[in-house]
């Protein structure tokens, strides 16, 4: 097929002799060539910039999938639709947005040197005909949007058209184009505004989603105005908040949607495309500014949830129920993105990134970057994997409590444990647009237990795991209807959060309120080295129903492996241990599940398919019976410990409380306690106290004692801590911890739940 000398190789050259000189101008002297180099270098962060026989496999398959759509593509204008299975008289389907979706694939195949088609001058004259022919019918300045998705109009066909024009450019007629970006000036102006709903201000990655837009519309148009909109937009994006509401926190906490944590979802599309406008405008005359501030964001929001490249669930909000956008889809784009960043990276950060990132891809073998990712990204992750002078970094390890979002992460060398809360200020779950019609647990205390199994929570988990009866809840055993799109459940109680000492140890607690039901519960986990400790307590309702509480239910794929059970203890082989602490029963059900991707997404452009998936279930659960009356629980849960270790873990551990008042646990050196309420505990040195609430975590090392508070309830001013040992002094302090008399006072109030550390002298 014929490949002329395109404008853009004519551009790169005539800028390779220019030099960077042109970028030492400001935008309205460069000219033309400022606006195309930066639009180039967008285009070859989406096809590459030149064709490399090591990337056939890659290449072959984005000519498949471009071929796929030019081969069904049969405009009907009386119907009308492009494609059959596409009609467009009714924007309510998302029809339209998902005929741009396959728009960009055709010119992505188009632009990706290597391919069959690429610069084929037939190709972009049929790709001319079909966007004419959307503008026509489907997306035009004129449209009423007929009661459908505001997303689709102000944010997916922008993204997907400008992505397109830019691919397509070389073998675009210039009057096209402008006419195909005029509907851009009424639904996408402005990044931080919405059209549809005027008092909105967009935040987040829907503000990112938009600058992309408005950005790339200004340098297919020449409008240096429409790039300084969206830089200066995204500026914006880059400083952290102290909430309420959307944005990053200081913490590391995402928060989109007013109450939802959603690092692992919105806020990797917006960590996609702030580091990709990055990469377009930088060294142009509208570089953003305040750019060290994303990489500092990486550090404290990311990579905390990524494991072995996988993003973890309890971040990725409604998602989870999206066939097509599971955790391994989640982590490739994050990896893309933090591959773009490390191209202009300081050192501090990408000495760091770089053995992580190889780390990541390298023990990520179950779904291979290369078959997610970019040619461009491909190619700098192949970059990295064959540098030998980058080592492969470890696992992450380290306890995160992100206060901001009611989300707490304990991470060792070989396991990783998650745990998600919710409370009035954080939502339990969200259903919008028919996603995630069976969350209803997700936020109540559910646990994420991460091995190394990398399929367990990507391999049909939430199509077939019991709903009702998710790792780490306690439930009212009802039957529920699917969530409703509408206002969020924030549970009666300000109780939840924890506190970390030493990025070695956790504590989490939250006060469960169920939805819908009497059902009323203490819940604390107490996260060790080797181990995590959950306790329950006044556990109670009366519905006249039964109450459980979920120890493990395991996604074991084709079969059940080996379970094995002693007195007070189990062991679920490949998997963990558990250890039951109190001597109650336990109760196993081991049985295969069946269920569908449309049972619990049946949204208009991401609804999943009516195919029967079936997999193998280990459930482990507590027993509390019908209507139960303070009723409790202690079990430890023991990753990667053999059947020894699980058998004899009940001797190492001691519960020194598990009230309502307060929930302690005490191992070697070290107490760690949930206090719901003013209380003392006897610890076996003498009596610990608190005069509010708080959690709590002390380790003793001969005569110091390293301690971290933190107030989850958000309720005291001050708590008063008096430990086992008289304090003699205070040798390191956070602001507003001292000493008074032979204990310590702590003021928490104004702190947002977050922690205060000590090291004191006893």
């Amino acid at each position: 097929m014929p490949n002329p000398l395109s404008r853009r190789s004519a551009l790169l050259g005539a800028a390779a002799v220019a030099g960077l000189a042109l970028w030492e101008r400001p935008a309205e002297a460069a000219g033309a060539a400022a606006f195309d180099a930066a639009r180039e270098r967008w285009v070859s962060l989406l096809a590459g910039g030149s064709y490399d026989a090591a990337y056939t496999d890659k290449t072959q398959a984005i000519e498949g999938s471009a071929n796929a759509v030019l081969r069904k593509l049969k405009p009907t204008p009386d119907r009308p639709s492009l494609w059959p299975d596409l009609p467009l008289d009714d924007p309510r389907t998302g029809n339209f947005n998902r005929a741009y979706n396959r728009m960009r694939t055709l010119a992505l195949g188009w632009a990706t040197p290597g391919t069959a088609m690429h610069g084929d001058r037939q190709v972009a004259e049929i790709a001319v005909s079909a966007l004419d022919f959307l503008y026509e019918h489907a997306y035009h300045e004129g449209l009423d949007q007929q009661g459908s998705n505001w997303y689709w109009w102000e944010i997916g066909v922008p993204r997907s058209l400008t992505d397109t024009c830019a691919l397509l450019y070389d073998g675009l007629p210039q009057d096209r184009l402008e006419r195909w970006l005029r509907p851009l000036s009424r639904w996408c102006p402005d990044p931080e505004r919405r059209v549809t709903h005027p008092g909105v201000i967009e935040t987040g990655a829907n503000r990112a989603g938009k600058a992309m837009a408005v950005a790339m519309r200004g340098l297919l148009t020449h409008d240096a105005r429409l790039i300084k909109r969206a830089r200066n937009a995204v500026s914006d994006l880059l400083r952290t908040t102290s909430g309420p509401g959307d944005g990053f926190y200081r913490d590391g906490s995402f928060i989109q949607h007013g109450v939802y944590p959603y690092n692992g979802s919105y806020g990797v599309d917006y960590l996609e495309s702030v580091a990709k406008l990055i990469a377009m405008l930088s060294g142009s005359p509208w570089e953003i500014p305040g750019i060290g501030n994303v990489y500092d964001i990486v550090d404290r929001s990311f990579v905390p949830f990524i494991f072995d490249g996988l993003m973890m669930d309890c971040v990725r909000g409604r998602q989870i129920s999206v066939q097509g956008h599971r955790d391994y889809h989640s982590g490739q784009k994050a990896v893309e993105a933090i591959l773009t960043l490390l191209e202009a990276a300081p050192e501090r950060h990408a000495r760091r990134w770089r053995p992580l990132v190889k780390g990541w891809l390298t023990r990520n073998q179950v779904t291979p970057f290369d078959t997610l990712a970019p040619l461009a990204s491909i190619a700098r992750a192949k970059a990295l994997l064959e540098d030998p002078s980058v080592p492969v970094g470890p696992r992450t390890t380290g306890t995160y409590v992100f206060a901001d979002m009611d989300r707490i992460v304990h991470r060792r060398p070989t396991w990783a444990y998650a745990i998600a809360m919710s409370s009035e200020r954080i939502g339990a779950a969200e259903a919008m647009n028919q996603e995630n019609l069976r969350g209803w647990y997700t936020g109540d205390g559910m646990t994420y237990l991460y091995t190394g199994d990398l399929t367990h929570w990507n391999d049909e988990l939430w199509p077939t795991i019991d709903p009702y009866r998710l790792p780490g809840t306690t439930v009212d055993t009802r039957g529920r209807a699917d969530l409703a799109h509408g206002a969020p459940h924030l549970p009666r109680t300000p109780w939840a959060g924890g506190v970390a000492l030493d990025g070695e140890y956790g504590v989490a607690a939250m006060k469960l309120i169920a939805d819908g039901s009497s059902l009323r519960a203490k819940k604390a986990w107490f996260l060790l080295d080797d181990a995590v400790i959950a306790l329950g307590t006044g556990i109670q309702a009366s519905d006249g129903r039964r109450i459980e509480t979920i120890v493990e239910n395991r996604n074991t794929h084709e079969t059940h492996p080996p379970l094995t059970r002693g007195d007070g203890w189990l062991h679920l082989s490949g998997v963990a241990g558990y250890a039951l602490l109190d001597g109650v029963e336990a109760k196993v059900i081991r049985e295969q599940r069946t269920g569908r991707w449309r049972d619990i997404d049946k949204g208009a452009t991401t609804g999943g398919d009516e195919t029967p998936v079936t997999r193998h279930y280990t459930t482990i659960l507590l027993d509390h019976g019908v209507d139960p009356r303070k009723a409790r629980y202690a079990y430890a849960v023991l990753p990667d410990a053999s059947i020894a270790q699980t058998a004899a873990y009940g001797r190492r551990i001691k519960i020194l409380a598990n009230s309502g008042t307060a929930q302690v646990i005490a191992r070697d050196n070290l107490l760690a306690a949930v206090f719901w309420r003013a209380g003392t505990v006897e610890t076996g040195h003498g009596p610990l106290t608190a005069d509010g609430p708080c959690t709590l975590l002390v380790r003793r090392d001969h005569k110091r004692v390293r301690l971290a508070v933190s107030d989850p309830s958000r309720t005291a001013d001050e708590v008063k801590i008096t430990l086992p040992w008289p304090v003699k002094s205070v040798k390191e302090r956070d602001r507003g911890v001292r000493r008074t008399k032979s204990a310590v006072k702590v003021d928490v109030g104004g702190s947002r739940g977050h922690a205060r550390t000590a090291v004191v002298r006893v």
